[in-house]
C-alpha cells in the first residue's frame, strides 16, 4: 500500500510541474500575440497620419524604427 501512495505521489509531482510549464508557455504565447497586434496596430496609425498629411514619411519611418530598436533592447 505504501508503494502506491509512492507512486500516487510521485505523478501528481510530475503532473504539477507539467501543468505549469504548459500555462507558462500559454502565457508567453499570448503575452508575445498582443504585443505583435500591438505594434501592428501603431503601424498603421502612424501610416493612418502620413496619409492624411499630419505627418511626413521621414517621421513615420523614425517612429517605427524607434519602436523596433526599443522591442530589440526589451529583448535583450
Amino acid at each position: 500500500m505504501d508503494m502506491l501512495m509512492q507512486a500516487a505521489a510521485d505523478y501528481y509531482v510530475i503532473t504539477v510541474l507539467g501543468v505549469c510549464f504548459a500555462f507558462g508557455t500559454v502565457m508567453k504565447t499570448v503575452a508575445s500575440i498582443v504585443g505583435n497586434a500591438t505594434r501592428e496596430k501603431s503601424r498603421r496609425e502612424i501610416a493612418a497620419y502620413i496619409a492624411e498629411g499630419s505627418m511626413s514619411a521621414d517621421q513615420g519611418e523614425r517612429l517605427i524604427r524607434a519602436d523596433v530598436n526599443r522591442g530589440h533592447q526589451h529583448a535583450a
